[in-house]
């Protein structure tokens, strides 16, 4: 039996929740196994990834870089996790038309939390293909973001296609799916 994936989101208005679904579902297809559990941190509390090897964490970007209001109610308990023993990666909503100075702040804001706790991080994402100025979840190099950007305002179409190949990536980086 694999271990389990726990897959944490925060969800204003039902889209990080909605690709939140897709990813697990995703997975749990990829896989053969159902071995994800989903936590909205609206309602469960945060220190249930200490009880996971695998991490997935989702989160929108809000107005101008701003953090969405459950990630930003637990930002500070976030500090208190020991994620040495997790391989995390990140998945993050954004506009990069109407905030193209801002796109993903926030996922790259958690992903550095999440490595400041000891996370090992995976799920990098190519940067091609998307129209913005900015933005703090960027790889130093600049050539990817730190986890799955996703648009669902401007890039809606694209939605299914990436979660089906990210979340192929995340499985073979977590080991828990033979590459191919």
């Amino acid at each position: 039996m694999q271990p389990k994936i726990g897959l944490f989101y925060g969800s204003s208005t039902c889209y990080t929740e909605m690709a939140a679904e897709k990813i697990a579902d995703r997975i749990n297809k990829i896989s053969g196994f159902d071995f994800v559990d989903l936590h909205n941190i609206a309602n469960d509390c945060i220190q249930l990834m200490a009880d996971y090897p695998f991490i997935i964490l989702g989160i929108p970007t809000w107005d101008y870089g701003e953090l969405q209001e459950d990630w930003e109610t637990h930002w500070d308990s976030l500090d208190q996790l020991d994620l040495g023993h997790a391989k995390v990666a990140l998945y993050g909503l954004g506009d990069q038309i109407g905030y193209p100075q801002w796109f993903q702040d926030a996922m790259g804001y958690l992903w550095a939390k999440v490595v400041n706790q000891g996370a090992t991080t995976v799920g990098l994402w190519p940067n091609q293909g998307y129209e913005f100025e900015q933005s703090e979840a960027l790889t130093e190099d600049q050539a990817f973001f730190v986890g799955l950007a996703l648009d669902d305002e401007n890039q809606l179409e694209l939605t299914d296609q990436y979660i089906d190949q990210w979340s192929r990536q995340v499985l073979q980086q977590f080991g828990c799916l033979e590459s191919e």
